[in-house]
């Protein structure tokens, strides 16, 4: 008898004022790099569902998991500071409570759509996957977005069964390539790169889609066939070849907290100020993603992270699965085994077994 059964997931839309100061036009790091990145994606080489879907499910949002939009969001007076990647004066952004509403900010300070921006960085001006802006923001981060720069379309013969993609999202409804296997179909054509946002696929667009969406439509692409994929890089100039400073006087936002401390983004539209994550919780988050990547070929920080927290307090497997149960995680249809594991990760981790 299985431990829980579907039931339909709620999604909710955040919306979105914000000012830049032209004449600060360093570049600046920000002393913090502890970014939890709500990174998520799928090697096409996982694909062991017990009992997979027939389609995968209208999952919500990560930011929407937890309950529903409250009518009346006190949003953070906090302020950060934000470039664009490729380039800009450096921009004040504040009044944001989850990353759609952050998009749209920076969009508003530097006059552009916020459909133009493929993804944001941490402390980082590259095009660099272990910082990427996910759910949640070290309060001395600086952030750096990424603007759509030159589109480009390959033909793909999907010779062999996967491809070599891990995929995330920007939290905003663009898919893009996470990570590239080494020797795998994809790495053998040099005109596909991490950071590419995957508009098109086989003249479908996919904008809008969640990654594991757009993964298991290029999963389900017969081996053997031709389909074409389109592709959009980010913008690529200014500041690319200069390296982060260092020494000189620090720089610090009094009151915004040591950089322990992070912003987090709330299910409910509201975002809270929370210190960093101690070893055993971590531990517990890391060793569930790897799960998630292994058996789903999902790799989301924040879904981990939700899961931890639903099993930090319980006693018992079967508490545990009630408690996914009665959440909207089980919009995901994790099977009774899948559960067993992922308590196994909480257990160990609890009981020191896991190692940062």
């Amino acid at each position: 008898m299985p431990l829980f059964n579907k039931k339909t997931a709620k999604i909710s839309n955040p919306s979105p004022p914000m000012t830049k100061d032209p004449h600060h036009l360093h570049h600046h790091l920000g002393h913090n790099n502890n970014n939890n990145i709500n990174s998520s994606g799928y090697d096409n080489n996982n694909s062991n569902y017990k009992n997979p879907p027939t389609a995968m499910p209208t999952a919500p949002h990560i930011d929407d998991l937890n309950g529903s939009h409250e009518s009346n969001v006190t949003k953070p007076q906090l302020v950060f500071n934000c470039q664009l990647a490729h380039g800009s004066p450096t921009g004040f952004i504040t009044g944001f409570a989850s990353v759609k509403e952050l998009y749209q900010k920076i969009a508003e300070c530097y006059d552009f759509s916020m459909d133009e921006i493929l993804f944001c960085t941490l402390n980082s001006h590259k095009v660099d996957m272990s910082n990427l802006l996910g759910g949640q923001i070290g309060l001395n981060d600086f952030i750096f977005a990424h603007k759509k720069g030159r589109p480009k379309e390959v033909e793909i013969v999907k010779s062999e069964d996967a491809l070599g993609l891990t995929i995330t999202d920007n939290g905003a409804g663009y898919a893009f390539i996470k990570r590239i296997k080494t020797g795998s179909v994809i790495d053998r054509i040099q005109h596909i790169q991490v950071g590419d946002h995957i508009e098109k696929l086989d003249g479908v667009n996919v904008v809008g889609k969640r990654h594991y969406e757009v993964a298991r439509m290029l999963k389900d692409i017969p081996t053997g066939s031709t389909f074409t994929i389109r592709l959009v890089e980010s913008m690529k100039s200014g500041f690319q070849g200069i390296a982060p400073r260092k020494g000189g006087a620090k720089q610090t936002k009094q009151g915004y907290g040591s950089g322990k401390e992070t912003l987090r983004f709330k299910s409910n539209g509201n975002a809270a100020i929370e210190d960093e994550h101690d070893d055993v919780t971590q531990c517990g988050i890391d060793a569930i993603n790897s799960l998630l990547d292994s058996f789903m070929g999902i790799n989301d920080t924040e879904l981990a992270t939700q899961i931890w927290d639903l099993g930090s307090n319980k006693t018992n497997s079967m508490d545990f699965a009630e408690a996914i149960d009665a959440s909207d995680l089980e919009a995901f249809g994790f099977t009774d085994d899948f559960i067993i594991e992922l308590w196994g990760a909480v257990t160990d981790a609890r009981q020191g077994r896991h190692k940062r």
